[in-house]
């Protein structure tokens, strides 16, 4: 009796301690949209915590995904083609291109593009990644067109946002 006791105790700790090591506190992702003037493309660059989104994807798809094998790329392409986009100032989305995905344990780098295009201004931002998830995510964007970096910030309760 004690030994199964003893042994629920262990396993108890063992997972707690597990569970604790892989948590973390502040759920933060930053994207850096700027314009390349040697291509004329827009480019995106998205970086996320490894352990979040995996998490995200785990609780969507009911599995494990390898963000490291390309048939995870789809389930996760699907989900930030849904929560992130950009609105031209016509209020029309624009195209956005999927360039691929770098993982490691610490980090899920996320690229696009628009193809010959520079941001307008009122250019309109939609970054709802993980905070559909995580209700204490922020997302910074830092936006590189013309003049000074803009940096907007994107929580719960701002999830749509205009450039300058």
């Amino acid at each position: 009796m004690m030994s199964r006791a003893l042994r629920l105790i262990v396993a108890s700790v063992l997972a707690f301690a597990g569970t604790a090591a892989h948590a973390h506190n502040f759920h933060m992702g930053i994207a850096d949209i700027s314009y390349n003037d040697r291509t004329g493309n827009t480019e995106i660059v998205h970086t996320y915590t490894a352990h979040d989104v995996a998490t995200l994807l785990a609780n969507l798809y009911g599995r494990n995904l390898d963000l490291g094998q390309a048939d995870s790329e789809a389930p996760l392409r699907r989900y930030v083609e849904k929560q992130f986009y950009l609105e031209g100032p016509d209020h029309k989305r624009l195209p956005l291109n999927w360039v691929g995905v770098k993982a490691d344990a610490d980090s899920i780098v996320i690229f696009q593009e628009i193809e010959g295009l520079k941001l307008a201004p009122a250019t309109r931002i939609h970054n709802a990644l993980l905070i559909d998830f995580l209700p204490s995510q922020k997302n910074t964007v830092n936006l590189q067109t013309d003049g000074p970096v803009q940096t907007l910030i994107f929580d719960q309760g701002s999830i749509d946002q205009t450039t300058r």
